[in-house]
């Protein structure tokens, strides 16, 4: 099935059958990461990441099924942060090694950092407090599932479409806020939220894909470029607190020097881009982008019921 409501279907229906989905993939994927975690700990944490994105969209529908179903996954995906980070602090070496060939060759680079990052994801992956976590993450999943049935939406056309508008609204406004922050503070966090935002409304475009009245194709791949590019700042900045940690785990000063260095030059360049297109997409007034949606999603929605109630008469 497919990670897109379908406009022709009662909304609930639609939302139940794609967090089943979603859910149903993320049991999978912990079940794989049982043997393989560094690949199934990431697509868990990116199909509760929809999941999530989807209870945001429909929220103001049912609230409290929502909240507490958002609230949920939250901490499931908490319980996998550690491992995952593991993995991804190595990626970033890796990144780093190829952004800056030059500099990473010289007096053996970044292998002594890596070396000690590799030894730290076989700790965790190897300890049994995954095992744990993935047990108790099983276990929520699980019975998330048994929950979905009590969800209820709009099922009206009107109602359903100001559902849509006002999640996609939210999100959009998450994102502008955290851009304006991120341009005047430039906290680790603003970006942080600016990411998790981008990333909720890349996955809306996705949930909209039959509704969305503008070209979706070009402005799915622009949020999904900024959505990387905030996640590998996100990747250097979690990097870099390691590296000013009182007890660094990342070796002496003669083993992180290197990286410190190419750590602010890719920070520096990864700030400006991401501002920049962060800009491009969010700068435009939410509110104007989702009454084009809400109209939009009224005429896409009454379609199918007015086409049955035709055929009757």
């Amino acid at each position: 099935m497919s990670f897109r409501i379908d406009p022709r279907l009662p909304l609930t229906g639609e939302v139940r059958r794609i967090l089943a989905e979603e859910i149903g993939k993320a049991l999978l994927h912990l079940d794989a990461a049982q043997s393989r975690p560094e690949q199934g700990l990431h697509k868990c944490r990116k199909r509760l990441k929809g999941a999530r994105a989807l209870l945001r969209l429909v929220r103001s529908g049912d609230e409290t099924f929502c909240t507490i179903e958002n609230q949920c996954y939250r901490n499931v995906a908490a319980l996998l942060a550690g491992p995952r980070e593991a993995t991804a602090l190595i990626e970033t070496i890796d990144r780093l090694a190829a952004g800056f060939p030059k500099e990473s060759a010289d007096n053996g680079g970044l292998d002594a950092v890596r070396d000690r990052l590799v030894a730290r994801q076989h700790d965790l992956h190897e300890g049994a407090g995954l095992q744990a976590a993935i047990g108790a993450a099983t276990a929520a999943c699980q019975d998330g599932m048994k929950r979905i049935e009590s969800l209820a939406l709009p099922d009206q056309p009107e109602q359903a479409a100001d559902v849509l508008a006002e999640g996609a609204r939210v999100t959009l406004r998450r994102a502008r806020k955290a851009l304006d922050r991120a341009g005047a503070r430039g906290e680790a966090d603003d970006f942080h939220d600016l990411r998790k935002a981008a990333k909720t409304h890349g996955m809306h475009l996705s949930l909209l894909g039959r509704l969305w009245p503008t070209p979706i194709k070009a402005r799915r791949k622009a949020v999904d470029e900024l959505g990387e590019r905030l996640g590998e700042l996100h990747d250097v900045f979690v990097m870099r607190a390691l590296l000013e940690a009182d007890d660094p785990p990342l070796g002496p000063h003669e083993d992180t020097k290197l990286l410190g260095k190419l750590l602010k030059r890719s920070e520096r360049s990864l700030r400006k881009s991401c501002l920049a297109e962060a800009a491009d997409l969010f700068g435009d007034s939410p509110r104007h982008a989702t009454k084009r949606l809400a109209r939009k999603a009224r005429d896409d929605l009454a379609g199918p019921q007015e086409d049955a109630s035709a055929s009757a008469g």
